[in-house]
């Protein structure tokens, strides 16, 4: 699978590897291939933060903090701006995932991709000062694009470039 195809679908369903807000420390755990990561447990254990490299994974503790509680996915980060200064990473989440990613990806060609999408939801632009945030409401994912006329391609991504892609849920009143 390319890095386009599987973007497309992420944005698209709202799921990364059947994963979606909600899903379960070990869920994810059976649900990834076997990557290093690293791991940051807040405060307390407040939150629990695991990073893949291009992945990162938001977790809370559900249903309440404390011993004996369950992480559950929060949000989930496609960090794709690190893999413009970092060529192993790409490389090494083929090997691990078999989605390969090229350095940089640009909005026009996720767009491109999108048309031969089914079921891509509408997307609301923002401006987010030097980025544009294209928020899907269906599937709860946002876009955010380099919107700096300045910035090039390069060690780092570039204008019309995508950033990051962001699984989040609104806020529920408890």
């Amino acid at each position: 699978m390319t890095g386009i195809e599987f973007l497309a679908s992420f944005l698209t369903t709202g799921e990364l590897y059947g994963l979606r807000v909600g899903s379960t420390l070990d869920e994810v755990d059976r649900a990834l291939p076997p990557h290093p990561f690293v791991d940051v447990v807040g405060e307390e254990g407040a939150w629990l933060q695991r990073d893949y490299g291009l992945v990162e994974f938001a977790f809370n503790p559900e249903p309440d903090p404390g011993p004996g509680a369950e992480w559950v996915v929060a949000t989930v980060t496609v960090q794709l701006h690190r893999l413009a200064s970092d060529d192993g990473l790409a490389r090494s989440w083929a090997r691990s995932t078999g989605v390969a990613f090229p350095r940089c990806t640009s909005w026009e060609e996720l767009r491109e991709e999108l048309s031969r999408t089914h079921g891509v939801p509408e997307l609301k632009v923002t401006d987010q000062g030097g980025f544009l945030q294209y928020r899907a409401v269906s599937s709860h994912v946002s876009v955010i694009v380099v919107d700096d006329g300045g910035e090039e391609r390069g060690d780092r991504v570039g204008h019309g470039d995508v950033w990051s892609l962001d699984l989040w849920l609104p806020f529920r009143a408890g």
